[in-house]
């Protein structure tokens, strides 16, 4: 068996397709002139599920993950994010680019997502691009606008609107990052593939049609084909992606190519914090580094996102982290005792639900049984639970450490154990408060108070 998951493009769950054992991935990867949110960096454990769910399979995985450097516009659609985070921050934007380039790099590993065989940078692939558009212009699926700029003639592709549902005749002129004055293009819905430099002096590159920058949507079509031998298996993004984005992208790949240059189109979807969207307006974007700052184990962020469907919206709340902080604790601490065993067996059940649209809420819920089945052995827990943690990555046969309590913590918490016997309930809170800000996690119950170390 192998991994059936959601095609947005033909709409339905679709095998995984493979050349010789391997099978080629690409995921669209991040515009660095920021950190990467929580919400971006579900898409992005989404193509490490896949990958690791093709790899328990049998199969191998040739991953590519894009760095976007340059060519991405601003929402006002005049200025590349790039340059825009570099006036504010006054530092180059290839500085820009590098800082939040390798924080993105950390957040992967705090997540425990197994790095891609390569992560090659928009501005380091010039060339690839320019030989694409020139090789576009020939084809006739490009020309030189008015303007200088050059488009990629959307009416030269029958195909277009597939993956979104968009139909060419029906967008109106002005959809985002793509507005021009009118007169410039043959169709209003053509895109830029070159833009050329003007008064811009910050990341400019020679071309054939003079000094320059590449749009957004060339390099994905560029750097996906040349790493990847001309196809991709799997192709993976959010589902914000899917239009303008990985339309354009197909519509430029498959004019290369003249088939279609991607199997499968995979979309994650989006992410809400507490039943809002975030961003900065509304101040609530939250960031691992936020997750870790509040004393939770990073992949308390992953099994969050594993509980919930990839393909349905999502509500994360601190609540929410806090609850998956403690189960991973749990986890780790039954799976010292059951003993984990040198090689692990096939779980048929887990691998059977994960090559099902990878069913990873599912798969979570069926560790919640095998954790209380007193008909199982304790070797058979532990090797449910390692069995399954080869794709849900939360790293469960780790060690928990063991912090022996101070004097003082442990005069704190027998003060707080005489107060709740009196009744003082203004002073066990406040204990309760002292006892958290060392880094405690108490319980109360009918038996009296427990304590765990966060």
């Amino acid at each position: 068996m192998v991994l059936s998951i959601y095609d947005t493009f033909s709409r339905k769950p679709s095998a995984i397709t493979s050349l010789n054992g391997v099978v080629t991935m690409y995921c669209c990867g991040p515009t660095v002139y920021r950190d990467a949110h929580v919400g971006n960096l579900r898409t992005f454990l989404l193509s490490d599920l896949i990958a690791r769910t093709i790899r328990l399979s049998g199969l191998s995985v040739e991953m590519i993950q894009n760095i976007t450097d340059v060519g991405h516009m601003s929402d006002d659609f005049q200025e590349d994010k790039m340059l825009e985070q570099s006036k504010k921050e006054k530092i180059d934007p290839f500085d820009i680019a590098r800082k939040y380039e390798e924080r993105f790099h950390i957040d992967l590993a705090n997540l425990n997502i197994v790095p891609a065989q390569k992560y090659p940078r928009a501005s380091e692939s010039i060339e690839l691009m320019l030989e694409m558009i020139s090789a576009l212009i020939l084809k006739g699926a490009a020309y030189v606008g008015e303007d200088g700029t050059v488009y990629f003639d959307a009416q030269s592709f029958p195909g277009y609107g597939h993956i979104s549902g968009n139909r060419l005749e029906s967008l109106k002129p002005g959809h985002r990052y793509e507005y021009v004055e009118d007169g410039v293009k043959k169709f209003h819905a053509d895109w830029s593939l070159w833009k050329p430099a003007g008064d811009r002096k910050a990341m400019v590159w020679d071309s054939p049609w003079g000094p320059g920058f590449p749009g957004w949507h060339i390099e994905c079509s560029a750097m996906s084909l040349k790493f990847l031998h001309g196809h991709i298996n799997v192709h993976v993004g959010g589902i914000d992606l899917r239009f303008p984005h990985h339309e354009n992208e197909r519509a430029q790949s498959n004019s290369i190519t003249g088939n279609e240059s991607v199997d499968l189109w995979v979309h994650g979807e989006h992410l809400l914090f507490e039943g809002r969207k975030m961003s900065k307006s509304a101040g609530n974007v939250v960031l691992l580094d936020d997750v870790i700052a509040k004393g939770f184990d990073p992949l308390a962020l992953r099994l969050c996102f594993l509980e919930n469907r990839y393909r349905s919206q999502m509500d994360l709340s601190w609540q929410s982290i806090s609850a998956a902080h403690d189960t991973i604790k749990r986890w780790r601490t039954k799976i010292a005792i059951w003993g984990a065993s040198r090689s692990i067996e096939i779980d048929s059940t887990i691998l059977a639900v994960l090559e099902n649209d990878l069913d990873t809420p599912r798969v979570t819920t069926y560790l919640r049984s095998v954790e209380k089945d007193n008909n199982l052995t304790d070797a058979q827990k532990a090797n449910a639970f390692l069995f399954a943690d080869q794709v849900l990555g939360l790293e469960l046969s780790r060690t928990q450490e063991v912090q022996e309590l101070t004097p003082e913590l442990i005069d704190l918490l027998a003060q707080r154990e005489s107060a709740r016997s009196a009744k003082n309930w203004a002073l066990s809170d406040d204990l309760r408060v002292r006892l958290e800000n060392a880094g405690l996690e108490i319980s109360d119950s009918s038996s009296g108070q427990s304590w765990s170390w966060r």
